[in-house]
């Protein structure tokens, strides 16, 4: 439900960069997150789709985790609560800035390169 009521609508607007985007996604059935710039709200609480968090809080993508499976999931945070989750990549996702994420621990002059190219 993407609605204030509750009601199901056919799309919402990014919280993030002001897209009206599609909630029907290629590889999902509960679209949470923004194909551009990958911004989510906290509307979940345990299961995806149930739209049962009170906190409503701006979430923004902070990595990326792949499941045993091989499918990529986003790590959203919310910047309301802290509250973390997992969310698939929905097939019609922009893939600059899924790359972004993978690559920032290269990017990062904390952490030994030679060690991430160990693993």
């Amino acid at each position: 439900m993407h609605g204030r009521g509750g009601e199901r609508g056919d799309s919402f607007r990014c919280v993030g960069c002001r897209l009206d985007v599609s909630v029907t996604a290629p590889g999902t059935a509960h679209r949470n997150h923004c194909p551009q710039c990958l911004a989510s709200l906290h509307l979940d609480a345990r299961i995806p789709g149930d739209r049962a968090s009170r906190c409503r809080g701006r979430m923004t993508a902070i990595g990326l985790a792949v499941r045993p499976d091989g499918e990529w999931q986003v790590i959203h945070r919310c910047l309301s609560c802290d509250g973390v989750s997992a969310n698939r990549i929905a097939g019609d996702d922009n893939p600059l800035p899924l790359i972004r994420l993978a690559t920032r621990p290269l990017a990062d002059p904390g952490v030994p390169v030679r060690a991430l190219l160990a693993l």
